[in-house]
């Protein structure tokens, strides 16, 4: 026999999903002897026996690891026979710098959702139910390695029975951090803003208030929920008005796959996404005959919906609810309240009542949103579930660097050797509560990750709150241009480094020329970029007040394309104020508080706004979403090909065409389908354009305004029309939530210039 014995470290997803008891059981049957046991960088083994069972080992280890791991490295050594007389699970060690993976938090699996449900087990009904196999783990963690004196369920002594399972390596729940039991572990609690209420049967309870139309605020997993019946058109009314939330569609969680099919169409894909551990928010088409008030989603084709994945969501859902609103609770634009007084203080007036518990979430870590496009996921809100699952990149990054995102759907980025770090959603910097939120990300990524960036990449514009942060701080600093990040950011995702074609579109980026870019066709790498083409600039009369209000766009195109010549009798027209109108003309003439853009999103707020579909916004991108509703039921339209021979994209043609059409009381929906077609027709030849001067093949898309779907299936139909290999996102946001990922990579590029 040849006996020898290896060490072994994986490093991944490899903590808090069941590896070291697979290990444990696979050496037990294969008679193999050693260690196995969690460090600061993964898994550590050390594995001793018969050459053809090592092998055995191995192969079976990899092609069948736990389902929720996911290995990275697998390093094998040999080191000096120790003869041991058996395999153990021991104690974690501390002794080595960190590099371990953390795993998401994981929806409740079939196995405990049984458990709950039956009568007969220990477990029966009770609402904090997991495994090794699902349940918290980000937003309890306080840092690693994953053991549960680093969790917030320290503080939850485990009874006897629970201790047996933990400490037994061939149990479901051996080593799962967040075990407990209705003896030992936490509890729920309902309370009504000022008094906790006494409840039997707090569940019932809790159905009972929705029944009666009532506002819950219901703790979760990385937050809570503002809930109410769906079916009740005055109880969402009333969390509108309570919340601050006009018009933005709510999120809808379902019982099961057979209650969203009553509600909206669904692919294979879509639901391989709702019924993954990750539980997303799932953008689907509604059904014409869906059922649920359009008040949930006002002037929208699509709802967002998610499965159950905490097992208190299952019990509510064990009623006559086959699904029911569950809105992030907080005030519109603030960040999701994670704090049981926090709730109280913050929530009272807003809910009804409060259903609460006493684990705390140490992170606050929102619904993730996708959506499917050309089959493929298309992220909106990257947050829970998806967070802290990194990006590796190919080429080892030089320097640890913290990049801090943007200004509006933040996110920020720490890199450690190969491995980029992407944050939770954090919002709006320009909410003070999100801003608070960003602070507190940064320090508590840092912690839990033990990284201390040498450097801090930040946007380049001046005034967004995240730059002031990043170079107020004592540590240099690199600035990057946004539309840069973005490209870089999917060529990055894509794990492509050479030089390319991006075509960026999105609504505001601060430029390197001072003004406001959005609709930029870039060449270049990480190193190095020039803007190739961009949209013809045109004025942005009242700056932020453009944006909250489409007909000043409107406006500005019409004034750009006919000058002195501009039609007065257009629909979208008779409901405003000529005085208005002629002040806007005035600051475009005379230039006041009317800075330049080429901004993609801005033209699609104006088109919006010329088809009288939307004068001002009560969210953002509301414009273009229901301008994209709308075109939805266009007929297909004849598209006039386009030259571009210079650095300019002239929509003036565009413009023109539309006002006619309009003029000529042409459908709405098949000029909102034309202008979407046609507009994609200008970027097309854009990049036939850079192709042949640059003999570059190869197409970056990245941006928010690729969140449209009908804009972005014809742009990547036409691309590969035209023979072009695209890149796209399907890991990180299009929209400014991936940007953190390109400034590190162009970061470090330019460190290392």
């Amino acid at each position: 026999m040849c006996i020898k014995r290896e060490k072994i470290v994986i490093s991944g997803i490899v903590q808090g999903v069941g590896f070291r008891p697979t290990v444990y059981r696979l050496a037990k049957e294969l008679s193999l002897s050693g260690f196995v046991s969690n460090n600061a960088c993964g898994v550590h083994i050390e594995i001793e026996g018969e050459n053809s069972q090592l092998e055995k080992f191995h192969n079976r280890l990899q092609s069948a690891p736990p389902p929720l791991s996911k290995i990275k490295n697998y390093a094998v050594d040999i080191i000096p026979i120790r003869k041991d007389s058996k395999f153990e699970i021991q104690l974690s060690k501390h002794n080595t710098p960190p590099t371990a993976l953390i795993s998401p938090d994981i929806a409740t699996c079939d196995d405990c959702l049984r458990e709950m449900f039956d009568p007969n087990d220990r477990r029966y009904l009770y609402p904090f139910i997991n495994c090794t196999n699902c349940g918290p783990r980000f937003t309890i963690l306080k840092s690693i390695p994953y053991d549960r004196a680093l969790t917030s369920m320290s503080s939850f002594p485990l009874c006897p029975q629970c201790q047996s399972e933990y400490d037994n390596p061939t149990d479901r729940r051996f080593h799962a951090q967040p075990n407990a039991c209705a003896v030992c572990g936490p509890q729920l609690s309902l309370h009504d803003g000022t008094t906790i209420i006494n409840s039997e049967n707090m569940i019932a309870d809790v159905i009972k208030y929705l029944q009666e139309g009532k506002i819950g605020a219901i703790k979760g997993i990385g937050g809570f929920h503002l809930a109410v019946d769906p079916s009740n058109i005055k109880a969402t009314e009333t969390l509108r008005v309570r919340k601050g939330r006009a018009e933005k569609p709510f999120a809808l969680m379902a019982k099961d796959i057979q209650t969203i099919k009553k509600y909206c169409y669904l692919s294979e894909e879509e639901i391989e996404l709702l019924t993954s551990y990750k539980r997303p928010i799932v953008l689907l088409k509604k059904k014409e005959n869906c059922t649920l008030p359009e008040n949930i989603a006002p002037h929208n084709q699509h709802l967002g919906l998610m499965l159950a994945y905490s097992p208190v969501h299952h019990l509510l859902l064990q009623s006559e609810f086959d699904c029911l609103v569950m809105t992030s609770a907080n005030l519109s634009e603030e960040p999701i309240v994670i704090d049981n007084q926090e709730a109280i203080d913050r929530l009272t007036g807003i809910a009804d009542f409060f259903l609460l518990h006493n684990r705390e979430i140490l992170k606050r870590c929102d619904d993730s949103i996708v959506r499917v496009l050309d089959n493929k996921t298309q992220i909106i809100r990257r947050s829970r579930g998806y967070v802290p699952l990194p990006n590796f990149i190919n080429d080892k990054i030089t320097h640890s660097v913290l990049a801090v995102g943007g200004e509006l759907k933040n996110s920020i980025a720490l890199s450690r050797d190969d491995t980029v770090f992407l944050s939770q959603y954090i919002g709006d910097l320009d909410n003070p509560k999100a801003y608070d939120f960003f602070e507190e990300t940064i320090s508590h990524f840092s912690k839990i990750l033990e990284i201390k960036p040498n450097y801090i990449a930040y946007d380049m514009h001046p005034e967004y709150l995240s730059t002031k942060w990043a170079k107020s701080q004592d540590l240099p600093s690199v600035a990057v241009q946004h539309h840069h990040a973005h490209m870089v950011s999917v060529m990055a995702e894509n794990n492509y480094y050479d030089k390319a074609i991006g075509i960026i579109l999105d609504g505001t980026g601060y430029g390197t020329d001072g003004t406001i870019w959005g609709g930029e066709v870039l060449v270049g790498d990480a190193l190095s970029v020039e803007r190739f083409s961009f949209l013809k600039q045109v004025r942005l009369p009242g700056g932020t007040a453009a944006i909250k209000e489409p007909w000043r766009m409107a406006l500005a195109y019409l004034h750009a394309t006919y000058r002195n010549d501009i039609p007065n009798d257009l629909p979208f027209m008779r409901s405003l104020d000529k005085n208005k109108i002629d002040i806007v003309y005035q600051m475009i003439d005379k230039q006041i508080n009317s800075p330049f853009t080429s901004s993609c999103g801005r033209l699609f707020d104006a088109v919006s706004a010329l088809l009288n579909i939307r004068q001002t916004i009560n969210y953002d991108a509301q414009a273009a979403i229901e301008l994209e509703a709308i075109a939805t039921t266009g007929a297909v339209p004849t598209i006039t090909p386009i030259t571009i021979n210079g650095t300019f994209i002239d929509t003036t043609e565009l413009i023109r065409n539309i006002v006619n059409m309009i003029l000529d009381n042409k459908p709405t929906a098949d000029i909102a389908l034309y202008f979407h077609y046609q507009l994609a027709e200008y970027f097309i030849a854009a990049a036939i354009s850079a192709k042949e001067k640059y003999a570059l093949n190869r197409v970056a898309l990245s941006g928010g305004v690729y969140q449209n779907k009908i804009f972005y299936t014809q742009m990547l139909k036409r691309l590969q029309d035209e023979n072009f290999s695209v890149l796209i996102h399907t890991e990180l946001p299009t929209n400014d939530g991936g940007l953190a990922l390109g400034q590190i990579i162009i970061a470090d590029a330019l460190i290392n210039a």
